[in-house]
């Protein structure tokens, strides 16, 4: 048996991902299930860490959950997926499954905020104490680490709903929010190329119009956000920014977006070490799972804030 186990529980609208890991980061087993319906899928989580026991006693659970999501823990729908759009799914109790199936002492958030976390111990956030990563997949959202720490407001920041231009005489798509519309998510995830291209974004090869329009909307995101937060970093992933062919084309129109009003040598002398993808590509949702468990630990909050304090 391994002393110091934490396990993590990735939870995405169409995969849910398990895994136990040592406190070091390295994760010792891991499993994906379907998205179903949520007590068939929370049930087939729990049985996961049960079956595995013999590793060792689990320190504390993590769960990063696609949303909206409530993570104020004064509040009375702490821990419950809040109103969705994923059938069925709406106002479940996620944490109050988990502390009567495993009884373990549990962090909650969503999936990008722990995602987030993620990238601040292992990834491109390591050693900067403000900096925002964005997921563009399925959804847009963003985690947000100010001064060393996660932003929430009442809720979780849900950066992928905001406005940006939309030129309906370039592009006359209404967008595919089902509460907005055209806002920054029904215009730039996943699922709006798709229904404005008529195929997966995988099949749309790199010089196609998607991409030159994708990167418009997608420096219209980074200019609010660093007009608003100043971070010392933008990290991007999520499937959409597999894409890489996108990275040059969104520095240009920031660049110009921004037209040196933000004083940030990084913007205007190396921007493509200012806005990056992430090197956690395919992980950071599960090793964000397993951040928020690690977040319960203060020996381990206090190394952290160690190694940052010395990297300053």
């Amino acid at each position: 048996m391994t002393d110091q186990l934490y396990g993590g529980i990735e939870g995405g609208g169409t995969k849910f991902v398990c895994a136990i890991m040592e406190a070091n980061g390295q994760i010792l087993t891991e499993s994906r299930f379907d998205t179903t319906n949520p007590q068939t899928t929370l049930s087939t989580c729990a049985e996961f860490f049960e079956s595995h026991a013999h590793l060792g006693t689990l320190s504390a659970l993590g769960i990063a959950s696609f949303g909206p999501v409530d993570p104020n823990l004064n509040s009375p729908t702490y821990g419950h997926i809040l109103n969705t759009p994923k059938p069925g799914w709406s106002h479940t109790d996620v944490v109050a499954f988990f502390r009567r199936r495993l009884g373990l002492p549990i962090a909650f958030d969503s999936d990008v905020n722990g995602a987030a976390l993620a990238e601040q111990i292992w990834g491109a956030g390591k050693g900067l104490a403000n900096f925002v990563y964005y997921t563009i997949g399925t959804g847009i959202g963003a985690g947000v680490i100010l001064d060393g720490r996660l932003v929430h407001g009442a809720l979780t920041p849900e950066m992928g709903h905001m406005r940006v231009p939309h030129d309906r005489a370039i592009d006359p798509f209404e967008g595919s929010c089902p509460f907005h519309g055209d806002c920054l998510e029904g215009l730039a995830n996943g699922p709006a190329l798709e229904k404005r291209w008529k195929t997966s974004a995988e099949n749309l090869p790199p010089d196609h119009p998607a991409w030159p329009l994708e990167a418009d909307y997608l420096a219209a995101m980074l200019h609010n956000t660093i007009c608003t937060f100043t971070p010392e970093r933008v990290i991007m992933g999520g499937g959409v920014m597999s894409q890489t062919q996108l990275f040059p084309m969104i520095h240009q129109r920031l660049k110009r977006s921004l037209n040196n009003y933000i004083q940030l040598p990084a913007i205007e002398d190396r921007i493509e070490d200012y806005v990056v993808h992430t090197p956690l590509e395919g992980k950071a949702g599960v090793l964000g799972a397993l951040a928020l468990a690690l977040s319960l630990d203060p020996q381990q909050n206090q190394r952290r804030h160690n190694e940052r304090h010395f990297a300053e």
